[in-house]
């Protein structure tokens, strides 16, 4: 795999779990890195740990569902940085809720964080991409984005809208230079995991072990993913090796979903 040395990267979300891991990945395999979200202590901690590693860092505080804030990510990024050549698209937020008597209010956060945010953002850099003909972006989806489950309906629709973005705009951008793929996963052991599990636990009374084993049998690995496999994925596309792939959404979820 070749190095990413002089290429700097952007990951929203950056403050913990996938995003967190991708960020240092990103700055092992030598990028520069900039890492945002809405959490500035925790953007903070990471940023401090790439600088750890010999690379340049910075945390910029954003709300990636606010196109006035994204649009000054943009410039700040570009100001104190220059061009950003990777862009991990891997804000998100995971809510569940049963259709018949679904809140609108919960269908619209799920739209604005999981898809509207890939589009703000993706939309704030491209054009810099386009002007130097050359590019990655990675979308952080899901396996939601394949297949449908109980009582995730809006963060399916999200992940799904991701996914056909993810097509749409790896179709539209190739003539430039820029690839655009979707990394899958499955569950993985993050904090928002955690959120989840606690959700199952105060919707059905099971124990947070029970709840956490349930989750891990969906996978025929009987297990959930590391934020650190998902991370390693996004240093490959962001890779020169990595310039056929493209257009792609690759699972990782120990085999759970097989297309």
């Amino acid at each position: 795999m070749s190095s990413l040395s002089g290429k700097i990267a952007l990951v929203t979300g950056g403050g913990r779990g996938i995003g967190a891991a991708s960020a240092l990945a990103l700055a092992e395999a030598g990028a520069d890195v900039i890492v945002c979200s809405r959490t500035t202590d925790e953007i903070n901690a990471v940023a401090e740990k790439i600088r750890a590693l010999g690379r340049r860092s910075l945390a910029l505080t954003c709300d990636v569902t606010d196109a006035a804030q994204v649009q000054q990510l943009a410039k700040d990024a570009r100001q104190q940085f220059g061009t950003v050549d990777i862009l991990v698209n891997n804000a998100g937020l995971g809510r569940s809720h049963r259709f018949a008597d679904h809140p609108d209010e919960l269908w619209e956060q799920m739209l604005a964080i999981n898809l509207t945010s890939v589009y703000l953002v993706t939309k704030a850099f491209v054009p810099s991409m386009i002007e130097r003909r050359r590019g990655r972006i990675i979308n952080i989806a899901s396996t939601a984005s394949k297949v449908g489950s109980k009582y995730i309906a809006a963060y399916t629709a999200a992940k799904h809208g991701v996914l056909g973005l993810t097509r749409a705009l790896a179709v539209e951008l190739v003539s430039y230079n820029i690839t655009v793929n979707a990394i899958c996963p499955g569950y993985v052991n993050t904090p928002m995991t955690d959120d989840n599990i606690a959700n199952i636990v105060a919707r059905t009374g099971l124990a947070e072990t029970d709840a956490r084993q349930a989750l891990e049998k969906l996978s025929p690995q009987n297990r959930m993913i590391e934020s650190e496999e998902v991370a390693a994925l996004v240093v490959l596309l962001a890779s020169d090796i990595a310039q056929g792939i493209n257009g792609q959404a690759i699972n990782i979820d120990g085999g759970a979903v097989m297309f």
